[in-house]
C-alpha cells in the first residue's frame, strides 16, 4: 500500500499523519518499512536500491544516508526509525505543500 502526498484522511494528509506519528516516538517498534520510505520519499529523499532488501536513502544539503532494510514482518527496524527521526529534527524538515492544494486564507 503506497503513500501519496495529496492522499487525506480528515482533512490531514497520510504523510502529515506518519510524520506525527515518527515524530512521536512511541511507535518506532511498529513503524511499516513502506510507510517509512513513503515519508522520506515525501521529504525529498532520493532512493536507491541496495543489495537484497536494501534501500539507500539521501538528500542534497544532508551528508548523512540512510541505509534502511525492513524486518521479516514487514517493520521498519528501530533503530533506522529513530536515525530517520534525527535526521528529521536535525535539518528541521517538513513536507513540502503540494503544489495542487488550494492555499489556506
Amino acid at each position: 500500500m503506497g503513500v501519496e502526498a495529496g492522499d487525506t484522511i480528515n482533512g490531514m494528509s497520510r504523510l502529515d499523519k506518519l510524520i506525527s506519528r515518527l515524530l512521536a516516538g512511541n511507535a518506532d517498534q511498529t513503524f511499516r518499512f513502506d510507510a517509512l520510505c513513503a515519508l522520506l520519499n515525501g521529504l525529498g529523499f532520493v532512493s536507491r536500491h541496495g543489495g537484497g532488501s536494501h534501500r539507500i536513502f539521501y538528500r542534497d544539503g544532508i551528508p548523512q544516508i540512510l541505509n534502511l532494510q525492513p524486518r521479516p514482518d514487514g517493520t521498519a527496524k528501530p533503530y533506522q526509525v529513530r536515525q530517520a527521526r534525527q535526521i528529521i529534527l536535525r535539518y528541521r524538515l517538513a513536507i513540502a505543500p503540494d503544489p495542487e492544494a488550494p492555499d489556506e486564507p
